[in-house]
């Protein structure tokens, strides 16, 4: 089943939790809503499950109008990240709940309920848990039953909430992989709404980031990583080093150094330079090199990668970003080679950047 979102908006008093947002998600499809807290994403999960209601716009299920449908019809499938569970009840009577509560017409008969959920559990991976009880199950076994309870239904969307928000970061990663592979075997059409960037980069088809109450780029993880459409989708996904600089006659130049970029032609204005720690060049400081020149204040090797907390030595007063902690990533046998250690001075040179240019304005 297809989504259309058109135009819509939600207020919550003054705040305005969406503002003109409109988004499709194609039939099958898994989609990340991606973005700080209060950006949105959840309210806007709740309005197309029908558990909220829009200001203004609809959302509409194969080209079909759901506003005035109820949630209870429009076979959706919520999985929230507290689970829900019935704590008094078994595995097996969770996941047989929704069925059992269908209307005695379209009720499946109690052979075909026993069938299915045996089905379902086999498919999370826990059939062999089914008479227990939620708290004897693990918080990653939970979320596995929330979602075989989720999906009993057979449901024609899938919703998930912060699905693995409240597990520890092992277990949300093996989850995530999880994930992927049961919607590639379901091909149910999916939304599911985190905050994590690397769980929506690693699980998604599609990434939605949100800011604001906007979205604020649309793309595969690859585009939205390789691409950040604005400042906040650069420093939202992963680490990044900000730094203040000019443009002036088609060049960047940040804490006294060019910096080449992928843009070719820039106007003049302020620019924002972003860099992230893998596209720092760090050699050790030799009179006349050209870079931004540091101190080495941590060090911090953890298998292949080596880590680095650099302080600029010196502030620029064209750059009130300076002063702050540069932050660098390097092989660990590249830092071992180089022979440094904390306290050491080194100049870091950046590789790749993306400049973002705001036109002065006068005073």
């Amino acid at each position: 089943m297809s989504i259309e979102i058109r135009n819509v908006s939600k207020q919550f008093g003054d705040f305005h939790a969406l503002r003109d947002v409109s988004l499709d998600v194609s039939s099958g499809e898994l989609v990340a809503l991606l973005g700080p807290s209060g950006c949105g994403k959840t309210t806007l999960l709740r309005i197309i499950a029908g558990l909220e209601t829009a200001d203004a716009g609809s959302i509409l299920f194969s080209g079909e109008d759901t506003t005035d449908v109820h949630v209870r019809e429009r076979q959706v499938g919520f999985v929230f990240q507290h689970y829900a569970l019935f704590r008094h009840m078994t595995v097996f009577e969770n996941v047989a709940f929704g069925l059992r509560v269908k209307p005695r017409s379209v009720r499946p008969s109690e052979t075909q309920i026993k069938s299915k959920v045996h089905d379902l559990l086999k498919l999370v991976q826990l059939d062999w848990l089914a008479d227990r009880y939620p708290s004897q199950l693990s918080g990653g076994q939970r979320q596995r039953i929330a979602l075989a309870r989720a999906l009993a239904v057979e449901p024609k969307v899938l919703l998930l909430d912060e699905p693995f928000g409240a597990l520890d970061a092992k277990v949300r990663k093996e989850l995530r992989r999880w994930l992927r592979r049961l919607h590639d075997e379901l091909h149910v059409t999916s939304i599911f709404v985190t905050h994590d960037q690397e769980e929506a980069l690693e699980v998604a088809d599609r990434v939605v980031l949100m800011n604001s109450g906007r979205v604020e780029q649309v793309g595969s993880p690859q585009d939205v990583w390789d691409h950040p459409a604005s400042p906040f989708v650069y420093g939202f996904l992963g680490d990044v080093n900000l730094f203040h600089g000019r443009a002036h006659e088609g060049e960047v130049h940040v804490e006294g150094i060019r910096i080449d970029t992928q843009e070719s032609a820039f106007r003049d204005g302020k620019a924002l330079a972003y860099v992230r720690p893998h596209d720092l060049k760090v050699e050790r400081y030799t009179a006349g090199a050209t870079g931004i020149v540091a101190t080495l204040s941590r060090a911090i090797v953890v298998g292949p990668i080596a880590r680095l907390e650099l302080e600029p030595v010196e502030s620029n007063p064209d750059n009130p970003g300076s002063g702050t902690i540069i932050e660098a990533q390097l092989p660990a046998q590249q830092f071992r080679d180089l022979g440094l250690k904390e306290g050491d001075t080194v100049v870091a040179t950046p590789r790749k950047a993306r400049v973002f240019v705001e036109e002065w304005v006068s005073p």
